[in-house]
């Protein structure tokens, strides 16, 4: 189904006096309809229209941002989809984009150049869309998304809330695998678990244990970057990440793990054979310095806590689940296209140590020629200005342009970002730990 809307058709005003008459300024076109699955799917084409269209998970679901407006009011054509059918059904999402595109072209013509856009799971469809159709995709800009892949990264949210229920909750009251339909109930009471924790030396440990094994961000909307030397400031950063801030970890952890286990019909994570000293051994030595402090000022053992960890009962995955949650995607590094990513180093639910695995698997497929990485200081998730969205974007359109990649150097993405006065512009120089699972 496709409909082609003319939002305000050029009129001439006509009147009986001497006055000139005026021709209205076009409008945008608007290609709109649903998908064979029933999902939404519009875009935006410019009276000005330059023969590039971006493709975007979720435009179709509400009005175009102010970095998507910018884009449109530049020449390029701007669309998507919904991810309200799939859902967690990633490979069905990215199948969606193509069908969109095939509307599209129908409706306007063949274009010069498609670029996969997106933020959070809109970034996982633009990377998963760009390396598995490369004859329908020239470039891919994946803003905040899991890149390591489904599988792993929920591995990893697996090992946080397993680490907390161990030391937090030794009496079995809070879910960690089996999350029930009631997720509200759920996130409530973990949260509240947690609060309570925070308010003693013992519990502030023990969730900087949890939070450096799952390598969650020492940042927080109320406290970014502190310094691991007061480690306090660091635990309470990390604190706001997991259950401080607006959007926390653990919410995110229970919701989608529950959405997750439904879908894929079964159990799609595990920790079997994980050894929980060595999962801290891979965290960074900042953290494990913070760790280490934290655990001394409350007068607890760190081998005993670790101990009590390792020896509880494990999660074993259901192998048929993990198998349709890795189908829907995990990466290979086999990209074909020019690709930037963006994110924000404290980012709570897209963890950015994903990027390393990502970058890793480009290189070892022999790819790292195709792909920048950016990052910007912020906390919270896909918390990106305008400015710095543009700035990635331009990046990528220079590549496509030039066949070169210009400098991504901090610097000079913040003087591009700041050039447009839409925002701050906060691009750091940062290398990600090593992701660990």
């Amino acid at each position: 189904m496709t409909r082609v809307v003319i939002a305000a058709a050029a009129a001439v005003a006509l009147c009986t006096t001497a006055a000139p008459a005026f021709a209205a300024e076009e409008a945008d076109q608007v290609v709109e309809g649903q998908l064979a699955d029933s999902t939404a799917y519009r875009f935006v084409v410019p009276t000005d229209w330059n023969g590039t269209v971006f493709v975007n998970l979720d435009f179709a679901g509400g009005s175009p941002s102010q970095a998507q407006q910018e884009l449109i009011d530049r020449g390029y054509a701007y669309g998507g989809t919904t991810r309200n059918v799939t859902g967690w059904r990633l490979s069905d999402a990215v199948e969606n984009q193509i069908e969109a595109l095939d509307a599209f072209t129908a409706a306007v013509g063949e274009p010069e150049r498609t670029i996969a856009m997106g933020n959070s799971m809109g970034g996982m469809i633009a990377a998963t869309t760009g390396e598995l159709h490369p004859d329908r995709i020239d470039g891919v800009l994946a803003g905040c998304g899991g890149l390591s892949g489904t599988v792993s990264q929920w591995n990893q949210k697996l090992d946080t809330v397993y680490v907390l229920a161990r030391l937090l909750d030794p009496e079995g009251t809070l879910p960690v695998e089996d999350v029930p339909a009631d997720i509200e109930s759920a996130r409530g009471a973990w949260l509240a678990r947690l609060a309570e924790a925070q308010q003693a030396p013992e519990g502030r440990a023990r969730i900087a244990l949890a939070a450096a094994i799952g390598q969650l961000p020492a940042w927080s909307q109320s406290i970014a970057d502190p310094d691991r030397r007061d480690v306090e400031s660091y635990q309470a950063a990390w604190y706001g990440a997991l259950a401080g801030d607006p959007l926390p970890y653990i919410g995110q952890a229970m919701s989608s793990r529950h959405t997750s286990t439904v879908v894929f019909g079964g159990m799609p994570s595990w920790n079997t054979g994980i050894d929980y000293v060595e999962q801290l051994r891979k965290a960074s030595a900042e953290s494990r310095h913070v760790v280490a402090d934290l655990y001394k000022a409350a007068g607890l053992s760190l081998d005993e806590d670790l101990a009590t960890v390792n020896a509880g009962e494990r999660v074993e995955a259901d192998p048929a689940a993990v198998e349709r949650f890795a189908a829907s995607y995990e990466f290979t590094g086999e990209i074909s296209v020019p690709t930037v990513t963006l994110n924000n180093v404290g980012d709570q639910i897209s963890t950015v140590a994903q990027q390393q695995e990502y970058e890793e698997r480009v290189r070892r497929a022999g790819n790292a020629s195709l792909l920048r990485q950016t990052y910007v200081a912020s906390a919270g998730h896909c918390n990106f200005t305008a400015a710095e969205t543009l700035a990635a974007t331009e990046l990528l359109l220079d590549r496509l342009d030039t066949g070169h990649w210009r400098s991504a150097v901090a610097s000079q993405l913040n003087r591009a970002a700041e050039e447009l006065d839409m925002g701050d512009a906060r691009f750091i120089m940062y290398q990600p730990d090593r992701f660990n699972r």
